[in-house]
């Protein structure tokens, strides 16, 4: 597997990723609570499906032997739900370009857990980068009159479950751990959406093309997580971490031009802060892994 197979994967996901704003804004006429369970529902089966196709049946049950990476599964899903339910009802509530902010700041959010956490340190770069983010923080709460729960909301949730995922390693593949992810708020999806049915609240049977958006939010979460996977096993970290920013770059994008979100000076400023802090904080990572790089180099001809 070469390095330059892995940057069509990469440009997949993160494209697929970006898309995300128009296609939940395609489903607004459900609520987010509605679209989530169905989007795990769906999720669960079109993962389950693969898993069977692909007669990965035994990896599954590898999860289940090892408590430890089960139960660290099922808090996965759990809070990838959450990270769910914030974005769906950030794009559908006018609040694209907090979402975007979110996941522009989750880099930093990770580094803080894993100092906090895992005991990591930070470099002084990394420090200054940290305090740019911060700052941004401070000035769309004080310039800008409202704290951006969505933002901090999504870039803690995904920073807590980059964490969570970060502990069980790679013992797990992406497509069984997806599925005991997902496996994990199947009940509490199905429950939710057995009381609307009950309720007569639900929307899902209110077009046959509302209903086949919904089945489709399934393979439409599945397939850039699997698209991810098949780049991260193929490029350097480094690599991936540039390709990030093109999802949240996207958000801003579809949030600013095409929902039409209202960018005033103090909300702008928040977010050339955190582009600043994410050009330091990427140019020391990119630093730190060339001269990784090279001690390894050094290291071999030895």
């Amino acid at each position: 597997m070469t390095e330059r197979s892995g940057y069509p994967y990469g440009i997949a996901a993160y494209l697929c990723w970006g898309l995300f704003p128009l296609f939940f804004r395609a489903l607004d006429s459900s609520g987010p609570f509605e679209i989530v369970a169905h989007r795990a529902a769906w999720s669960f089966a079109f993962s389950l499906a693969l898993v069977l196709i692909l007669r990965q049946w035994s990896k599954i049950r590898q999860v289940f032997r090892t408590p430890r990476i089960a139960w660290s599964l099922a808090l996965a899903g759990f809070l990838v739900t959450v990270n769910w339910t914030l974005y769906v009802w950030a794009v559908n509530s006018g609040h694209t370009l907090d979402a975007a902010m979110g996941y522009f700041i989750n880099p930093l959010v990770s580094a803080l857990l894993a100092v906090l956490v895992l005991r990591e340190s930070l470099t002084p770069t990394q420090w200054v980068a940290f305090g740019f983010g911060a700052a941004a923080v401070v000035v769309l709460i004080v310039g800008y009159g409202s704290v951006p729960y969505f933002a901090i909301g999504l870039a803690i949730s995904f920073g807590l479950y980059g964490l969570v995922k970060k502990r069980v390693g790679g013992s797990v593949g992406a497509l069984p751990g997806f599925a005991v992810e997902t496996g994990a708020v199947l009940p509490i999806a199905l429950g939710y959406l057995t009381y609307l049915a009950v309720t007569g609240g639900q929307t899902a049977t209110s077009s046959p093309g509302q209903f086949a958006l919904l089945v489709i939010a399934g393979p439409v979460t599945a397939l850039p997580l699997l698209l991810f996977a098949a780049a991260a096993s193929r490029l350097p970290l480094a690599a991936v971490g540039m390709l990030q920013y093109m999802t949240p770059i996207m958000q801003f994008l579809i949030g600013w031009l095409v929902f039409s979100e209202p960018l005033p000076p103090e909300r702008l400023a928040g977010f050339v802060l955190v582009w600043l802090a994410l050009v330091i904080f990427t140019f020391d990572a990119l630093r730190s892994a060339r001269r990784n790089q090279r001690l390894l180099r050094a290291a071999r001809d030895v």
